[in-house]
């Protein structure tokens, strides 16, 4: 139990990340955790994608970008694994579930000695046409939203940024 707070407590975004590919044991390791993660009614509605295809990778960071208007940026900085959270449509709690599943993901990478960020912009890019393409392509049917883009990999020296402190009024009790 201490060790899951110790890491709920110090798992950071890493915004800058080694080009090496993360090892299988991990990613499926941190995979497993996504598909534990709490969901409405215990339906299930996210669906995981794991990207690692460079070519595919980079695509999607160009859509990403393009969602800001920077086509020029890496908005994955440079991680070599994007793990892709959707969510049905169809279930009232798709952004709350797919939400969790990012957050296990997240905090499962890190007991794993990996590197891990929330990019947002999925929602966009898989409502464009080119997002709505790469679900085709790659066998999704259904009607799905896209909650987040979970990128993993080794942080590069110096990425591990220090917590900032907590806001004095976080909690509120109500006795």
């Amino acid at each position: 139990m201490e060790s899951t707070l110790k890491d709920l407590k110090e798992r950071r975004s890493i915004r800058a990340y080694k080009p090496e590919q993360i090892k299988e044991e991990e990613l499926q390791k941190i995979l497993e955790a996504g598909t534990y993660a709490p969901t409405g009614m215990g339906m299930q509605s996210p669906r995981i994608v794991v990207v690692q295809d460079k070519e595919t990778r980079d695509y999607l960071s160009k859509l990403n970008a393009r969602v800001i208007g920077d086509d020029d940026s890496d908005p994955f900085y440079g991680a070599p694994t994007v793990l892709v959270v959707l969510a049905s449509k169809e279930r009232s709690t798709c952004v709350e579930d797919g939400s969790l599943v990012m957050g296990n993901l997240m905090n499962a990478a890190y007991a794993v000695g990996v590197g891990s960020c929330w990019i947002h912009r999925a929602r966009e890019v898989f409502d464009s046409e080119e997002g709505k393409a790469l679900l085709q392509k790659w066998g999704i049917k259904g009607d799905y939203i896209g909650v987040g883009h979970c990128i993993l990999g080794y942080p590069a020296d110096g990425a591990v940024p220090e917590a900032k402190p907590r806001k004095d009024d976080y909690i509120v009790y109500v006795r």
